[in-house]
């Protein structure tokens, strides 16, 4: 039964299952298999599983099903697959439905490892790859002809914070026939909507944000039932990228401060980017909450909100960016996002290092670009602790 729930609610008991010990935390089904009260219900369970029967934890489990069913509502989706990683559910949510001599068009602007699946393991089983300028919709109008089978595209592009217009783009491909992949991780499901701006298929590293805190390794796909359980659960069950029932525990755990740790690093990151934007030891800082971001508009109409990552440019390019993020206190060193503590990034060194010299200049991603992902810590602290740092570049 569907529940007029608000989002908040949903984070805390949608998809809830109750053992008969009434427990108030949902429970850890800490099991491989399942045991049958006969042979002949085994047989009928491997014909057709019921709704809450389970055979395999690579297939389901209960405590994973309760996280698929909770995101599954806040996304505003069908169904959901939970998987082992981030990186399992772009894979799985592309390789599933791929075949040799199919045609994908994805933004050029997107995280390194989503770009070895479209430049390396796509291509490699024959797979047809066209990159395009995410931003211009001219170059998806010209690239997405009759017969392309899907394109893909992170809402905001890691790690230079481009905003691509999913109304749009989901429009140029819906009149083609081809089927729309969002990577929505830096929107985050609280300010993104995305299947109501018209994608089919949305994705997420549950490692960041639903996690928040650091802990585990996660993934999910959501998208229609008959799409994740015709196409995307049969790849996923017989290759192995499921989620453990112990990460799902967690990402369930996670998901009840969701709206509130997203609204708050939210809003202190676009403090933080205003008092950057006027910092002369800065070239350039890139928020999409910033009037001075090309896509400010377009992000205010899909998102209402900034969003709780930025990235600035340090004058003195590696050297620089380097002092700056040793001299940092508060903030850690790290190559992870949306958690709870404040992470600096060198993209050019670290997330995206195995690029060309040449793409990393044409995507914006220079030796002074640093990426920062805002935490849960007082803002005033973390605005003196760059201060202090960008005094010792």
């Amino acid at each position: 039964m569907t529940r007029d729930w608000n989002r908040r609610t949903q984070l805390v008991h949608e998809g809830s299952r109750r053992s008969p010990y009434g427990e108030m935390a949902e429970a850890i089904f800490l099991t491989q298999g399942f045991a049958y009260d006969s042979a002949e219900q085994a047989e009928a369970r491997f014909q057709q599983a019921g709704a809450d029967e389970f055979i395999y934890a690579r297939y389901g489990n209960p405590t994973t099903r309760m996280f698929e069913e909770r995101i599954a509502a806040i996304e505003g989706t069908e169904d959901a697959f939970a998987t082992a990683s981030g990186m399992a559910a772009v894979n799985g949510a592309l390789v599933s439905m791929l075949r040799a001599g199919d045609h994908v068009v994805s933004s050029r602007a997107l995280f390194g490892s989503c770009l070895y699946i479209l430049e390396e393991v796509l291509v490699r089983y024959g797979v047809r790859v066209t990159f395009v300028d995410g931003t211009d919709l001219d170059q998806w109008r010209a690239a997405i002809v009759p017969g392309t089978k899907a394109v893909f595209f992170e809402s905001i592009s890691n790690p230079t914070l481009e905003v691509i217009d999913i109304a749009s783009v989901s429009e140029i491909a819906h009149a083609a026939g081809a089927l729309v992949v969002v990577d929505n991780v830096f929107a985050t499901p609280i300010f993104s909507r995305a299947v109501d701006q018209g994608a089919d298929v949305v994705v997420y590293s549950t490692t960041k944000h639903i996690d928040g805190q650091g802990r585990a390794l996660g993934g999910v796909i959501c998208g229609t039932t008959a799409f994740i359980r015709k196409v995307v659960e049969p790849y996923m069950k017989h290759t192995g990228g499921s989620m453990s029932p112990f990460t799902a525990w967690i990402m369930l755990n996670g998901m009840v401060t969701l709206d509130l740790r997203c609204r708050a690093m939210a809003e202190s990151a676009a403090k933080i980017a205003a008092v950057l934007a006027a910092d002369s030891r800065l070239s350039r800082v890139i928020f999409p909450g910033l009037p001075s971001h090309p896509q400010h508009a377009l992000t205010l109409r899909q998102m209402g909100s900034g969003g709780t990552l930025l990235a600035f440019d340090i004058k003195g390019g590696k050297e620089a960016a380097f002092r700056f993020m040793n001299a940092l206190e508060i903030i850690k060193i790290s190559n992870n996002l949306g958690d709870a503590r404040t992470i600096a990034t060198h993209p050019a060194t670290t997330t995206h290092q195995r690029l060309p010299e040449d793409q990393k200049a044409k995507l914006g991603i220079t030796p002074g670009l640093v990426r920062l992902s805002v935490g849960l810590e007082d803002t005033d602290d973390l605005i003196a602790d760059l201060d202090h740092a960008l005094k010792l570049i």
